[in-house]
């Protein structure tokens, strides 16, 4: 048993690291990470070197736990701030939309596998619950790319994204579940009933999102917690009880994880830095297991009768029914531009939830199951190549995309300052041209609000006063107000790469 421990520990640890470096080519060339982690998992599979792995329960349980874990994060990442001037375009794209886009989306499948895979009799329903498993967007592949390539979005489009793309998989979720109920009973259902309770249950999740966030904060701020690395698991386990508690009491997990998420990253708690921290690194590492596991669990050779439909189906969902419920959705916000709203559309894309979600059929034995999973991951497939490795592309056509100003980060020192402290740190590698006018640290021309912190010679550090003599390839730590006076503290030192 201890060998066959080890094996898996191996086998993990492999792909983990081909992951890693598939995350890091993704960078450099605008792929979605979130493509080669699934490629990884294909290569390694069953069609590829073997590794056999069919159990639909597991891969659900690692699906929902990894969803829950990002979702959180994203709502601690996410300030009120940024999101208070476009939430309502953001809600209306993440519940009308999804809605929409499921019953638009849902026609169309039906159409096109009526006209392609007629012998399969996919019914308007089985449509249906296809179309709302592929009804959210992913955001986590879409930004990496953005800010792997230094690329900001003007007029809000960010953060009207990540509001989105964060808080659509509840609606998702629960016409996936409902439509799996409705499919599995055989019965025409009371549409008010379902409607009732689905708004009930969003309604439910959000409120308790909210006083479970709040709560945790007051709790978390009030213990005295001696070892204060034990900060970060608090708020993980916040994080896990808010999920569990909700799903118990009905209502929605995804959408209280979010919103909780939400309260607690825009309140101040002690050891906000780390916790963080530590949940950005969590919410990657389950991406990555989760991507992992999905791609071990398609096989490949599955995906080519459907080849077809899928392709057929994906590009109408691109061209047609996201741009027609975007511009749907934001009819009455009169001030978006038409290029705004074409990006929005554009940014449907899809990403590991849809295939998530095609993994309940599967546990739920409804019929056609299979089918349902193998398009879904088709269609994420070339979402992710047409849509996700075009998204800086399409913005710069669009205008809409501006390069930020770049502070270079801090390789020597390793320090980090609290969202809170609104100043601005930056390290510089002294040069013969910055002491032109003398080689005591009161020579450099600085602006009254920057500061020298810290000098690093060869591997010591120290503290510096005005006469402290600096020499050539020394590095030194400033903090400023703001850019602005980091622009002019770049300027004033005569450096023009930066």
């Amino acid at each position: 048993m201890s060998i066959q421990i080890e094996l898996i520990l191996l086998v993990v640890s492999v792909l983990f690291f081909l992951s890693i470096l598939a995350g890091k080519a993704s960078s450099r060339f605008g792929v979605p990470a979130l493509l080669l982690f699934l490629g990884v998992g294909m290569l390694c599979g069953s069609d590829g070197l073997g590794i056999q792995f069919e159990d639909n329960h597991i891969a659900q349980n690692i699906g929902t736990i990894a969803l829950c874990i990002i979702l959180f994060s994203g709502g601690l990442d996410t300030k009120i701030s940024e999101i208070r001037p476009i939430i309502a375009q953001g809600v209306v794209l993440a519940t009308l939309g999804v809605f929409l886009t499921a019953i638009i989306t849902g026609v169309i499948i039906w159409w096109v596998l009526g006209m392609t895979m007629a012998s399969a009799g996919i019914s308007l329903l089985t449509s249906l619950l296809l179309a709302s498993t592929m009804a959210s967007t992913d955001s986590a592949s879409v930004f990496s790319i953005l800010r792997s390539k230094g690329l900001h979005l003007k007029n809000n489009l960010r953060p009207m994204l990540e509001l989105e793309s964060g808080s659509n998989d509840p609606m998702a979720y629960v016409l996936v579940i409902s439509l799996i109920s409705i499919i599995k009973l055989e019965i025409v259902p009371n549409y008010w009933i379902v409607g009732g309770t689905l708004i009930l249950q969003l309604v439910i999740g959000a409120v308790l999102g909210f006083l479970l966030g709040k709560l945790a904060v007051r709790i978390i701020n009030s213990l005295k917690i001696g070892n204060d690395s034990l900060y970060p698991i608090l708020v993980f386990t916040f994080c896990i009880f808010i999920f569990s508690l909700t799903y118990f009491i009905k209502g929605n997990g995804f959408l209280a994880v979010y919103i909780g998420g939400l309260v607690i990253g825009n309140s101040k708690f002690v050891h906000k830095r780390s916790s963080l921290n530590f949940f950005d690194g969590l919410a990657w590492m389950f991406q990555l297991i989760m991507f992992l596991t999905l791609g071990l669990l398609v096989n490949p050779h599955e995906l080519l009768p459907i080849l077809v439909p899928g392709l057929i189906i994906s590009f109408l969902m691109i061209f047609f029914s996201r741009p027609l419920t975007v511009f749907l959705c934001l009819l009455p916000f009169v001030k978006m531009s038409f290029k705004d709203k074409t990006y929005i559309s554009w940014v449907g894309l899809r990403g590991a939830v849809p295939i998530i979600f095609a993994i309940f059929p599967l546990v739920e034995n409804v019929p056609n199951a299979r089918i349902i999973f193998n398009i879904v991951f088709l269609c994420t497939l070339v979402s992710l190549m047409v849509q996700g490795t075009s998204l800086p592309l399409i913005a710069r056509w669009l205008n809409l995309a501006e390069k930020p100003r770049q502070i270079k980060k801090l390789r020597d020192f390793d320090v980090d300052f609290s969202n809170d402290i609104k100043s601005v740190a930056t390290e510089i590698e002294i040069t013969a041209k910055i002491l032109n006018n003398g080689n005591q640290l009161m020579n450099l021309s600085l602006p009254d609000n920057t500061v020298v912190v810290m000098v690093k010679r060869e591997e010591k550090y120290f503290v510096p006063t005005g006469k402290t003599t600096l020499k050539v390839k020394d590095k030194i730590l400033i903090i400023t107000d703001d850019h602005e006076a980091l622009l002019e503290t770049y300027k004033n030192l005569g450096l023009e790469n930066f």
